[in-house]
């Protein structure tokens, strides 16, 4: 008796969904070849698309990259978008490239990070107004870690400069996006803000 091969109903996608499942391999392509982070920005005028499309293109992107559990993951910084390895895979990667698995960071070091992580942007005597020591060490480690920048001006007299995390934090604490961190009591809700900054 010979077996009858069934073919299995496969979900045909809609022409809404399918021109967003075109642009979500765009942008997969583009990230993936630009070996940068790009802007939204960007990404808008290269693709000739609007916000929407963008933002719907991201999120099937994003959701494709975990759900297929893939070695890399759609990194979002502000209006920063980027590849990067899977955390999972970062002992592999480390391998490869002869790095060490991790740093040693000072505990003053760490809190300075905490602060600049849940209050973000924030200036040095912010910093230090919370921490209630003087930070300038320990911020200087972190910058040189390549876990904090330097992104602009406060818009108060004197115009201090304004410290947030980079995507290099994020990679390195295994995150997408700051909206993954951690709720901590007594921070603003919605916190980390991205407020308007003069560079």
């Amino acid at each position: 008796m010979q077996k009858q091969l069934t073919q299995q109903p496969q979900h045909s996608l809609t022409p809404d969904e399918q021109m967003i499942a075109e642009i979500a391999t765009a942008i997969e392509s583009l990230l993936f070849v630009s070996g940068r982070s790009l802007e939204r920005a960007e990404l808008r005028k290269l693709l000739a698309i609007d916000e929407e499309s963008l933002t719907q293109g991201l999120q099937m992107l994003e959701h494709d990259l975990e759900r297929h559990r893939r070695g890399i993951r759609l990194q979002r910084l502000g209006e920063q978008l980027q590849l990067v390895t899977a955390p999972e895979n970062a002992r592999y990667v480390a391998a490869l490239l002869g790095l060490p698995m991790s740093a040693k960071l000072t505990t003053a070091a760490l809190e300075t990070l905490a602060v600049i992580t849940y209050r973000q942007p924030v200036t040095r005597a912010q910093i230090e107004a919370i921490r209630g020591v003087n930070s300038d060490r320990a911020l200087v480690s972190l910058i040189q870690h390549g876990l904090v920048a330097e992104i602009g001006r406060a818009q108060t007299v004197g115009r201090p400069s304004l410290f947030a995390t980079t995507p290099e934090f994020l990679q390195q604490f295994g995150l997408t996006k700051l909206d993954e961190l951690p709720c901590v009591p007594g921070t603003p809700p919605g916190s980390p803000v991205d407020p308007v900054i003069e560079t």
